[in-house]
C-alpha cells in the first residue's frame, strides 16, 4: 500500500518578540547601572583625594613647624678668654674650667654692647637675651681650640628661646606686652644689634649631636637615636631567629592537629593584642620579677620582640606557602631529607618575603611609644648610651616628651624629630619595598 506524504505545514507568521535585554526597560536598567558605577568611581575619587588633602595637610604642618628647628639664632660676642681667671689652678685643661665662668664672660659680654643698661632690671632683660647655657657653646668652642685660651676673639653664642622665637618670626612685635616673652626694651636692643650686623642665622648642628636638655636650644636627637638603634639591634636579634624558626616549623614539619591549630590562633591573635599590653608585660616581668635595669634598650628590645614577633611569623608562613610545591617534590625525590629540603631549598627561595615582613615589623616597632613608656623609657637622660644596659631613650618617646614642655622651641624640636621618624620609617619601608621586587620569583 502506497503511503502519502503528509503535506508540510507552515507556520504563520508571528510578530518579532520583544527581548528581555532590548526593551527598553532593559536600556532604562542599563543606564541605572553604568550611573551607579560612576558614582561608585567619583566616592572613591573623593575619598582618595580627601584622604591625600588630609596626609598633604599634616605633612606641611609637620615640615612648616619643624623647618625651624634645623636653624639657630646667634649673637655675636667679642669674648677675652683670660686664662688666669678660666683656670686659675693652670691645669691646662679646657674641659676642666667650670662651665660657671663662661657664662659669666658671655653676660658681661653682652652689658658691654648696651653701657647705658646699668640699672638691675635692665642687666636682667639683657641676659634673659642670650642662652641660659651659652657657656656650654663657648666651652666646646675652647675644647675643640685650645688656642682660643688668652686671647680676645668674637665667637657667636645662642640667643634666648624668646629671641630666637622672635628672630623667626614666630613672635610678633605688635602683640600686646603683657602676651609676649619680650619687652619693648628687649626688642629695641634686639633691633640695634640686627643693625649692628651681631645677629646671624646657623645651622642648628646640636639637634644632631645633642642629647635630652630643658633648654631647648641645647637638645638634640642624638641619644634618642642611639638608643633606638640599639633598641632595634636587641629587638632584631631576638624576633627575627625566633619568627623564622616558629614558621618553619608550623609550615614545614609540624602536624595538623587541634593542638597546633590553636597555635595558630593564638599567632594570629596576638598580633592583635594592643602595645601598652606587651608593656605592662615588660614591667611586670622583666622589671619587677627579673629586677632588669630600667629604662634600658635591653629591656625595650625584649618588649618589642614579643610585640613584632608574631608578624614576623605571620610573615614568614606566607613566604614559604608561596614556594611552589613541585621544589620540595624535586629535592625529596633527588635523595635530600625533610630538613635539607626546607634547609637548602625551600627557606632561600623564600627568604625575600621573610625579610620583607621583618622589615615592615621592624619598622612597626620604631614607631612604638605606649610599650617604651611603660618599661620607663622616658627617662631625662643627657647623654647618648654606650651599650644595651645604659638608660635611654627612643625617637618616639623623645618626641613625647618635648610635646609636652611649652617652650615654643620644643614645639620646633617635636615637629623636627617627627620628620627625622618618618625619615626611618620611609627608609624602611622603601628598602621593604625594593627587596620584595628585586628578589621576588614569579612561580
Amino acid at each position: 500500500m502506497t503511503d502519502f506524504a503528509q503535506p508540510a505545514q507552515v507556520a504563520s507568521p508571528q510578530p518579532d518578540a520583544i527581548s528581555f535585554h532590548t526593551s527598553t526597560a532593559a536600556e532604562v536598567r542599563l543606564k541605572r547601572r553604568y550611573a551607579a558605577e560612576r558614582r561608585f568611581k567619583m566616592y572613591g575619587v573623593v575619598a582618595i583625594s580627601i584622604a591625600v588633602a588630609m596626609l598633604a595637610w599634616l605633612l606641611w604642618t609637620i615640615l612648616h613647624n619643624g623647618a625651624g628647628a634645623f636653624v639657630r639664632t646667634e649673637l655675636r660676642l667679642e669674648l677675652t678668654l683670660d686664662q688666669a681667671r678660666l683656670d686659675p689652678q693652670g691645669t691646662g685643661n679646657p674641659a676642666a674650667i667650670d662651665k660657671g665662668l663662661y657664662q659669666e664672660l658671655v653676660q658681661e659680654a653682652v652689658y658691654k654692647l648696651f653701657p647705658e643698661a646699668t640699672s638691675r632690671s635692665d642687666r636682667k632683660a639683657l641676659r634673659e637675651m642670650v642662652s641660659p647655657v651659652a657657656g656650654v657653646f663657648v666651652a666646646a668652642q675652647v675644647i675643640d681650640d685650645p688656642s682660643l685660651l688668652g686671647r680676645t676673639v668674637e665667637l657667636g653664642v645662642p640667643t634666648s628661646d624668646a629671641i630666637n622665637q622672635f628672630a623667626k618670626g614666630n613672635i610678633d612685635r605688635d602683640a600686646p606686652p603683657e602676651t609676649r616673652p619680650l619687652t619693648d626694651k628687649q626688642i629695641g636692643w634686639y633691633d640695634q644689634l640686627v643693625g649692628q650686623e651681631r645677629i646671624s642665622r646657623t645651622f642648628n648642628s646640636t639637634f644632631f649631636t645633642g642629647a635630652d636638655s630643658n633648654y631647648p636650644e641645647l637638645a638634640g636627637i642624638w641619644g634618642a637615636l642611639v638608643g633606638s638603634l640599639y633598641t632595634m639591634l636587641v629587638t632584631l636579634v631576638l624576633a627575627l631567629p625566633i619568627g623564622v624558626a616558629a614558621a618553619i616549623y608550623l609550615e614545614e614539619f609540624a602536624p595538623k592537629n587541634r593542638f597546633t591549630e590553636l597555635i595558630e590562633v593564638n599567632i594570629n591573635n596576638l598580633a592583635a593584642v594592643p602595645s601598652i599590653v606587651f608593656g605592662l608585660l615588660g614591667l611586670a616581668v622583666f622589671l619587677n620579677f627579673f629586677g632588669m635595669p630600667r629604662s634600658a634598650p635591653l629591656v625595650g628590645g625584649i618588649v618589642l620582640a614579643l610585640l613584632v614577633v608574631s608578624t614576623i611569623i605571620i610573615a614568614a608562613r606566607a613566604a614559604l606557602k608561596a614556594v611552589p610545591p613541585s621544589i620540595r617534590e624535586a629535592a625529596l625525590g633527588m635523595g635530600a631529607s625533610k630538613l635539607q629540603t626546607v634547609m637548602h631549598h625551600v627557606l632561600p627561595l623564600a627568604m625575600p618575603g621573610i625579610m620583607t615582613g621583618t622589615i615592615i615589623a621592624m619598622a612597626h616597632a620604631l614607631g612604638e611609644t605606649a610599650p617604651l613608656l611603660m618599661i620607663g623609657m622616658n627617662a631625662f637622660v643627657t647623654e647618648a648610651p654606650t651599650g644595651i644596659l645604659d638608660s635611654s631613650a627612643a625617637l618616639p618617646v623623645q618626641v613625647y616628651i618635648w610635646a609636652d614642655k611649652p617652650e615654643r622651641g620644643f614645639a620646633e624640636l617635636t615637629s623636627a624629630a617627627i620628620m627625622v621618624l618618618l625619615v626611618f620609617l620611609v627608609l624602611m619601608n622603601g628598602t621593604a619595598i625594593w627587596l620584595r621586587r628585586k628578589f621576588e620569583r614569579r612561580w
